[in-house]
């Protein structure tokens, strides 16, 4: 055949591949054109095993972050003899001893004497869908002398 040119297109179907998600979790659908025919199969993540859509199909997207949870806040002085008591479960507690020595005790321990002078905070990052809360009740007592102040905060 000299002298002969020419080419020669072998028909294959052209294939697509997406990964969805349906109130199943998420899959494998396949769109392959042949003939100008377009054909859908959906299969498991492993792009063999047949897979049958339940529900709503759309894009996967990450799951949404957990609102931001509304925090109130406590604030007291104390001034001479008197006890300030923060519940568990607060997401944080401060104190500033301004004068004497009050005590602390957490989670029902031994009373700690803090000095004038000293701040002292106990938080955690998150709350919310996390959790995170302070596990102890804390209780700070003054006697006369003493001045300090107690903040606090929890979700609402």
């Amino acid at each position: 055949m000299s002298g002969t040119s020419g080419s020669v297109a072998a028909a294959t179907p052209d294939d697509e591949y997406e990964i969805l998600c349906d109130d199943n979790g998420p899959f494998l659908r396949r769109y392959s054109t042949e003939d100008g025919a377009t054909v859908v199969t959906d299969t498991t993540l492993d792009g063999t095993t047949a897979y049958t859509v339940a529900g709503t199909v759309g894009r996967c997207s990450e799951p949404p972050l957990p609102p931001n949870p509304q925090l109130a806040g406590t604030i007291q002085r104390q001034t001479g003899a008197g006890t300030v008591t923060i519940a568990a479960g607060a997401r944080s507690v401060t104190v500033v001893v301004y004068a004497g020595s009050p005590t602390v005790a957490i989670g029902g321990g031994t009373a700690v004497p803090l000095n004038a002078g000293t701040s002292l905070t106990w938080s955690v990052d998150r709350g919310g869908d996390a959790g995170e809360q302070l596990q102890d009740g804390y209780v700070f007592t003054g006697v006369a002398g003493t001045e300090f102040l107690v903040t606090s905060t929890r979700e609402a």
